[in-house]
């Protein structure tokens, strides 16, 4: 009989590796875990949580704006960018803390090091040279952001660099149209730093419901984010500490930052899967089954790396799963239909279930609500602003397919419309919900008349 280590090996800190070595930790398992930067991965370190701190940064600048219609008299407002960026440091090594003591306290090893495979049982520990064998592998490493291949895009920075700026830029242009490229945009707009939006597309948001985008696009608009669309970055460089950024349409445009935000490409560069045996895909992911097993009976792969749904819950659930199925000999799958999400711009865009395109495509009828309407709070303040929420419903049998909603706090309320959507609630069971009044979440159940 073949002598381990190890009974469990993972590489990656993040939300999904950590999960998963706490719970198989948990099980009685003995566990390790290999982490090259700090614990907690990209959400609590660089992505998540210091995001959504820098969203409600930038929020009180809007805030503060809007109180003149409610009757409030202040003085100029200012942002300190220096002792926010150190509160926020100061917050996330709280979190990181938390999240080494949980190994700890479950039991598991914990290596500072980056590990790399050398086999289907080996791990190499680059720093030390050091090679431990385990039973199982879980590689759970994430993604790293892509930077678009151009003459000069060293000069750029990506959003793991963004949370560390020493100051503020006074203008910044962000390449890219997702969530992450939006979010940041919102984020320094509200903090008053002049945002350009550069994109190869004619709409932001590939994937999303088109009528929602599209609605973002036009309130992001009015806050002050100027957008450049079917442009691409043919070169970037410095000029006199400035840099300068030319675009397929021949125009060049100047700012203090330039930002890649062109998606994520799982983070396995590197990380020895071939001598171990394991396929990957031409972007570098690791396909698994629905138990997140790879090609090799041994090694398991979770969250983004497998590039499957990529939010922080899921791998979250994935991990859970892979150590109840493998630890506690009770094969979990995680199934990733109706999984919700939002983007944390101002305002919000949040959505479960299909978009109208989608639904379109796989159902034979169809059947579309709207509501639009300017918030109460708009009415007062003086913003030009409207709310847009949408359901999406099966015409057959009156499910409700999709729920769609852009406007403030969106995220709140699609978290729990999730659930109705996920246990299948149908458009009588929404009509047949009293109305919480007065709220912007009470127009999902009183929606009427068919727009479409």
């Amino acid at each position: 009989m073949t002598s381990f280590d190890y009974d469990l090996f993972t590489i990656g800190a993040g939300s999904g590796g950590v999960r998963a070595t706490r719970i198989a930790a948990g099980y009685g398992a003995r566990a390790a875990v290999a982490e090259e930067y700090r614990a907690g991965g990209t959400c609590v370190i660089r992505g998540c949580v210091p995001k959504k701190l820098m969203v409600y940064a930038s929020r009180y600048g809007f805030d503060h704006a809007d109180a003149a219609g409610f009757g409030w008299r202040m003085g100029e407002a200012a942002h300190d960018w220096p002792s926010f960026i150190r509160a926020k440091d100061a917050e996330i090594a709280r979190l990181e803390g938390l999240y080494r003591k949980g190994l700890e306290g479950a039991g598991a090893a914990i290596f500072d090091d980056r590990a790399e495979l050398v086999g289907p049982h080996e791990i190499r520990l680059v720093n030390t040279g050091r090679i431990v064998t385990a039973k199982t592998v879980l590689v759970a490493v994430g993604a790293a952001p892509h930077r678009a291949s151009c003459p000069g895009s060293d000069l750029a920075i990506t959003s793991n660099e963004i949370f560390h700026l020493p100051e503020r830029p006074g203008h910044i242009v962000i390449v890219g149209a997702g969530y992450i490229a939006l979010e940041f945009a919102a984020i320094l707009r509200g903090l008053g730093s002049a945002v350009t939006l550069v994109h190869y597309a004619p709409e932001i948001l590939r994937g999303f419901d088109r009528e929602c985008a599209a609605h973002l696009h036009a309130e992001l608009g009015k806050r002050g984010i100027e957008f450049v669309m079917d442009a691409s970055v043919v070169g970037i460089r410095e000029e006199n500490g400035r840099r300068e950024i030319g675009l397929s349409t021949g125009a060049i445009l100047e700012a203090d930052q330039i930002m890649f935000a062109t998606g994520r490409w799982p983070n396995t560069k590197g990380l020895g899967l071939e001598a171990a045996g394991v396929a990957t895909t031409a972007k570098g992911a690791i396909p698994v089954d629905a138990f997140s097993r790879t090609n090799m009976p041994n090694i398991y792969a979770v969250g983004d790396v497998t590039d499957r749904a990529n939010l922080t819950p899921v791998a979250i659930r994935e991990g859970h799963a892979f150590a109840e199925t493998v630890f506690n000999a009770n094969p979990t799958a995680v199934h990733h239909a109706d999984i919700p999400t939002a983007i944390f711009t101002t305002p919000e865009f949040a959505s479960v279930g299909l978009t109208e395109e989608e639904a379109r495509h796989a159902h034979a009828d169809v059947h579309i609500y709207k509501a639009k309407f300017r918030p109460m709070r708009a009415t007062l303040s003086g913003r030009d602003e409207q709310t847009l929420m949408k359901l999406i419903v099966d015409g057959a049998g009156g499910r409700v397919l999709g729920l769609h909603m852009v406007g403030a706090d969106a995220g709140e309320i699609v978290q729990m419309a999730g659930i109705a959507v996920k246990m299948k609630a149908t458009k009588a069971d929404f009509d047949a919900t009293i109305a919480l009044h007065p709220s912007a979440a009470e127009e999902f159940v009183l929606m009427r008349t068919r727009s479409a």
